[in-house]
């Protein structure tokens, strides 16, 4: 499986992102619908990934948008979407893991998202707790709402006397 930037315009991400804005609307009330189509992901603020089989066979995607708060620039976790055919294989835990080295590369110190409260959501909140989002207030532009959840991560910085490659050496891992 290959992770890499590329662009939502793709005719084979525009079918996967149209797949998944169709699945939001059919499962959340369109006022809890915050997914962005392929023109709101060219924006300059966000970061778009797809990882693809050898092949080029998509397999998924998810975005990373800047997000400008009080205390500085933090990430925000948008458009993550699995294939069905591709569900199972790692693929979100993959494209989960890019977004979270780009937003450790970028310093920021958390990285928000908002997902459903519905059952079909609740895959994606697992997947979030796994790598160690907490659930958190609404951040940005979002309220309270019902049919939302709201998680965070914080990203410690790196100390200046310890390397990322020598991080988890001290924590007997």
């Amino acid at each position: 499986m290959n992770v890499s930037p590329d662009s939502p315009a793709r005719d084979d991400v525009l079918r996967l992102l149209d797949e998944h804005l169709t699945d939001m609307f059919a499962t959340s009330p369109a006022e809890s619908v915050h997914a962005l189509d392929h023109a709101a992901l060219l924006a300059p603020t966000i970061t778009f990934w797809t990882a693809r089989d050898d092949d080029g066979t998509l397999l998924g995607c998810g975005a990373l948008s800047r997000l400008d708060g009080p205390d500085g620039a933090y990430g925000e976790i948008k458009s993550m979407r699995t294939a069905a055919p591709a569900r199972g294989r790692g693929v979100a835990s993959a494209l989960l893991d890019a977004v979270l080295a780009e937003a450790r590369r970028r310093g920021y110190p958390r990285v928000n998202l908002e997902t459903g409260t519905e059952d079909y959501f609740a895959p994606a909140r697992r997947l979030y707790a796994r790598h160690g989002f907490v659930e958190c207030d609404p951040f940005g532009s979002y309220v309270p709402d019902p049919n939302s959840v709201f998680m965070t991560l914080e990203l410690p910085a790196d100390r200046p006397d310890e390397s990322p490659a020598t991080a988890g050496a001290s924590a007997g891992s």
